[in-house]
């Protein structure tokens, strides 16, 4: 290309265009959208965000609940932002006509905070939800110095209906003695944990003879084939993990009934020692 040519200074003039130029493009409208429009915009592309993680039935033929996964890993200034979001999907879905009860993880320590129960009871309030659809799950035990500060704070929770779980259950001596302080409607086992030291049958089998056997029993972290005939094995109630389905949007979430690989896999390898409980 010769350094005279027109195609060579216009390419040259395109190539020193100031960038301040591309970023007026994206200044106050963006592709006709005034502020208010590109909010809702943003806040539309938010609520598709993969987040719920299904919850079936040990046979996976029936859809039992939801997990909200980002709260797993939120900072303490997102947790009420993201809690909110969680609430918001059991809303949407309680008024599309389906009853998903969603668990929302908490850490123990916001919990022993007076200013995070207020914030979610007022949350919880104004959602109007039914008694069940709302679960907290906390992530673990808490220290001894915040422990009765996050008991008061479960009991002012549980008035409202709120369900409580202890994910991430391993049956160490205080989990234990603080299960049966509170009662907790639900403990979580991490069957990536179970695949390296199994928690003893024993157990499990004295928490459902004791005051705890009302406590339902889920099976997280569902990857192989192995993990399911080891939840079947130990008769649990509820499972979820990959090997299950993986996590979707809210609006996918509707679509949910069963999980057509758990049921699959179930049918070819049918465990011979049904739940007591029932399969729910």
């Amino acid at each position: 290309m010769s350094p005279k040519s027109r195609l060579y200074t216009l390419v040259k003039a395109w190539k020193n265009k100031p960038f301040q130029e591309v970023r007026d493009a994206c200044g106050e409208t963006w592709l006709g959208l005034d502020s208010q429009a590109l909010e809702e915009h943003q806040s539309w592309s938010k609520r598709q965000a993969i987040g719920h993680e299904p919850i079936f039935n040990c046979k996976g033929t029936k859809l039992t609940g939801s997990l909200f996964r980002p709260l797993m890993t939120a900072r303490d200034k997102q947790l009420l932002r993201l809690f909110m979001e969680g609430l918001d999907s059991v809303t949407y879905w309680y008024r599309s006509g389906r009853l998903i009860p969603g668990i929302l993880p908490f850490p123990a320590h916001a919990l022993a905070s007076s200013q995070y129960i207020d914030a979610i009871t007022d949350l919880i309030l104004n959602s109007r939800l039914p008694v069940g659809l709302v679960t907290l799950g906390i992530q673990s035990v808490p220290e001894t110095n915040v422990a009765d500060a996050c008991t008061e704070g479960l009991l002012r929770l549980r008035r409202l209906g709120v369900l409580l779980h202890l994910l991430q259950f391993s049956g160490s001596t205080n989990q234990l003695q603080w299960l049966e302080e509170l009662q907790l409607e639900g403990l979580h086992l991490d069957m990536a944990n179970i695949r390296q030291s199994e928690l003893p049958q024993e157990l499990l089998s004295q928490l459902r003879q004791s005051k705890l056997s009302r406590t339902q029993i889920y099976a997280s972290n569902l990857t192989l084939v192995k993990d399911l005939d080891s939840a079947s094995v130990m008769q649990v109630d509820h499972c979820y993990g990959g090997l299950m389905m993986p996590p979707l949007s809210r609006h996918q979430m509707l679509q949910v009934n069963d999980s057509q690989i758990a049921k699959a896999i179930f049918s070819l390898h049918p465990h011979p020692q049904p739940n007591p409980k029932g399969d729910k």
